[in-house]
């Protein structure tokens, strides 16, 4: 490894009014490493990343870039010396196509899009994402048309076109499938071979112990460790990063009454393109999973039940056969939705937690088509107070807050609208293991009010730990289902892969 790091913070502060983001914390990433950033959401990555992208300066502290002390101008600035950030919320042209997105540096510096050769510029593209291992990638389509997924690894394959030195990924593998990731840290430590220092943003703690070198640690805007990852196992890494042991996530009691009622009945649902006769039920105060690889519907199954999907089929909430052609009818309905993509679809990044909470309430908060503000703040506070929400005030921005917050606002939007069940979709995606406990928590305490709670999660232990029922779906069909008592992430996958020894005929619940 080299003496010269290739770039040295040193003592990095960063305050936002009166909140101390970052207190003079130091970050050493050498060429030709891994380096792992960990930290609860909030305790100042997002603000160390900025800064080192040139997105913001800091109010003290120096940087260093191969012993050559520097001021980024912009993030411009900081791009042209080689550094290059993946964020975890998406910053491509949805209307553009794969290749001119992964083009966008290069077609900066040559002129408009429109002057270049669209032929090589796809070629180029496709050999980029053939470098990540990927050739299934239509990058003559926009990138709106993709998965969440792809569109993660257009970004990175975006970031390959920069003469890079520094690689900064922010939750790169969030939306990604166990063989995509497989394929990012293949391209990692690729580049790590070729003495590009990366520095590693992740709240998947196994699968960073495989694959960094060192690991810095921040709590509270401040350097809590630094160290070689052989130096910890992955209970210390959560009591550094939280403060306190979290013995267990995962804190579901058996329901005890499993016969309830049928809060939602879905019978033969069908799409055009791939689900093909979805029939299951969810009881009341029951959290049922969904789970199964990109491809197998489940994510088209949440599109048909929020409305935003077509579909023939019987849907009936509380016993009442329900018309779903739009996210009004679904509210409408007695449901709430808490969706994946938090920034595009879940809330208003803009406005206040305030407007946030109320978006979806708005009968109740107004008096002749005037908003009231004074109901607003009650109907805020109502069910805030059940999220141990982190802000300074009902009055700031969603856009400001970590990713564990964002969520809590989204679920207490839902909540307001009164919803008889809850359809959560990867409700702790790119979420710390602190929030994840406490939205766990939440969703235990709806459940025993007698809220049904449907939750797709590509997260098998999330599944596992938190449903009393999983189901399994494979291209585009139901494929098995378990109870929490005999679910296994080797059963599950099984029949996520469409292996018939997981067959929901041989695993039916009773």
């Amino acid at each position: 490894m080299s003496i010269q790091p290739t770039i040295f913070a040193c003592g990095i502060t960063k305050r936002f009014g009166n909140t101390l983001a970052l207190q003079s914390v130091d970050l050493i990433l050498h060429p030709g490493e891994v380096h792992a950033l960990l930290g609860e959401n909030g305790a100042g990555k997002s603000t160390l990343i900025n800064i080192l992208a040139g997105e913001l300066q800091p109010d003290a502290g120096e940087i260093f870039i191969r012993g050559e002390r520097i001021r980024f101008k912009d993030p411009h600035h900081a791009n042209s010396l080689g550094i290059s950030v993946v964020y975890q919320e998406l910053s491509l042209c949805p209307n553009l196509t794969a290749a001119q997105n992964i083009s966008l540096h290069r077609a900066a510096d040559s002129g408009f899009l429109s002057r270049v050769d669209r032929k090589r510029l796809n070629s180029s593209a496709q050999e980029l994402l053939g470098r990540l291992g990927l050739f299934n990638i239509d990058v003559t389509v926009p990138v709106r048309s993709l998965s969440l997924g792809q569109r993660q690894l257009v970004e990175i394959a975006k970031a390959l076109t920069t003469d890079l030195r520094v690689l900064i990924l922010d939750e790169p593998n969030s939306a990604l499938t166990h063989e995509e990731s497989a394929h990012l840290f293949r391209v990692v430590r690729e580049l790590r071979s070729q003495g590009i220092a990366i520095l590693y943003v992740s709240h998947r703690l196994e699968e960073t112990m495989q694959l960094v070198d060192r690991i810095t640690i921040l709590r509270d805007g401040r350097l809590v460790d630094t160290a070689g990852r052989q130096n910890f196992s992955i209970p210390q890494l959560i009591q550094k990063m939280v403060g306190r042991e979290i013995d267990h996530l995962f804190h579901r009691e058996p329901l005890k009454q499993p016969d309830r009622a049928r809060a939602l009945v879905v019978g033969k649902l069908n799409d055009r393109d791939l689900l093909r006769d979805i029939t299951f039920d969810l009881h009341v105060g029951e959290i049922l999973g969904i789970g199964g690889l990109p491809g197998s519907g489940k994510d088209e199954l949440v599109e048909c039940l929020s409305g935003t999907r077509g579909f023939v089929g019987a849907v009936e909430i509380d016993g009442r056969r329900v018309k779903i052609r739009s996210t009004g009818d679904v509210i409408r309905a007695g449901m709430a939705l808490v969706p994946s993509d938090r920034r595009s679809a879940g809330e208003f990044q803009v406005l206040s937690i305030l407007d946030n909470v109320a978006a979806a309430s708005l009968g109740k908060v107004s008096h002749w088509g005037i908003l009231s503000r004074k109901r607003m703040k009650v109907l805020a506070d109502t069910y805030l107070s059940r999220m141990n929400l982190k802000a300074h005030s009902v009055e700031q921005k969603v856009g400001t807050l970590s990713g564990g917050n964002q969520q809590k606002v989204v679920l207490a939007r839902g909540l307001a609208t009164e919803p008889r069940m809850l359809l959560l979709h990867e409700p702790t995606r790119g979420i710390d293991v602190g929030s994840k406990a406490e939205i766990y928590q939440i969703l235990n305490q709806l459940a025993a009010r007698g809220i049904a709670i449907l939750i797709v999660s590509s997260e098998l232990s999330e599944l596992i730990g938190q449903c009393d029922r999983i189901i399994a779906m494979h291209n585009g069909g139901i494929t098995g289902e378990y109870a929490r008592r005999e679910a296994s992430e080797e059963h599950i996958l099984a029949s996520a892969m469409g292996s018939p020894d997981g067959s929901v005929s041989e695993r039916t619940i009773e």
